[in-house]
């Protein structure tokens, strides 16, 4: 198959919008050979398995936009990302090129193998409507929230709200000051940034594009991005 043609079979329905409000999911399943690439609307959710030594590239069209992110062993989905045994297998709660996300096992599920971003958070979790509720004001309440969209993607997957845990927030700006106080900022990406992450194993990846528009994690104004599933030659 030519590379070029891809595998996509996303079902989502949105489009490339800065301005888009869908909250439709799009799902792509890699064949183990080529490449699958999606472009996943503003606020929608994403998933698909990643094979062992294949690799995934999250494409940030815009700039500033907040990926939320969680991993899990394909064939076995009590496997699934930790974020205390990541950031205790590299010494640092932020993640760039050679970071390694590790399973609540010790062992590894994916690798950053390239980053053009250099900075990436696992602390600052995900947006709900308790978390936006308390932070914002009841008036948050109706508001898309990336626990919705784990929720209805995971769930395409058998995983329910136990099998959510602490995510990896791509391209997020979490600063800690000294005192351990945290803040969300203006992000560090610009558009066209990439990231690209190996497997080690073969893994389901469950995405939220951040519907959040009460801090400046995706500059006020969610936007697309990409998904590439692709076979090193």
């Amino acid at each position: 198959m030519n590379a070029d043609q891809g595998t996509d079979t996303g079902t989502g329905t949105g489009t490339d919008s800065r301005t888009s409000t869908s909250t439709s999911t799009s799902t792509s399943t890699g064949t183990g050979t080529g490449t699958a690439t999606t472009v996943v609307p503003a606020r929608a959710a994403w998933s698909s398995v990643v094979r062992a030594g294949d690799t995934l590239t999250i494409t940030d069209l815009h700039g500033n936009q907040a990926v939320d992110f969680l991993a899990y062993d394909a064939h076995d989905l009590s496997v699934r990302y930790s974020a205390p045994d990541t950031i205790q297998a590299q010494g640092n709660i932020f993640l760039t090129t050679g970071s390694v996300l590790m399973s609540g096992e010790h062992t590894p599920l994916m690798t950053v193998v390239s980053d053009d971003v250099g900075r990436h958070d696992t602390v600052g979790g995900a947006c709900s409507k308790e978390s936006n509720t308390l932070r914002y004001g009841h008036h948050t309440w109706a508001q898309h929230a990336c626990v919705d969209n784990f929720l209805a993607q995971g769930a395409r997957h058998g995983l329910g709200k136990r099998d959510l845990v602490s995510n990896v927030n791509w391209y997020m700006n979490v600063p800690v000051e000294r005192d351990g106080t945290l803040g969300i900022v203006d992000g560090l990406s610009a558009p066209g940034l990439a990231l690209t992450l190996r497997a080690e194993r073969d893994v389901l990846v469950l995405v939220s594009n951040c519907p959040q528009i009460n801090n400046p994690c995706n500059g006020f104004e969610p936007t697309a991005v990409r998904m590439t599933v692709g076979t090193p030659s």
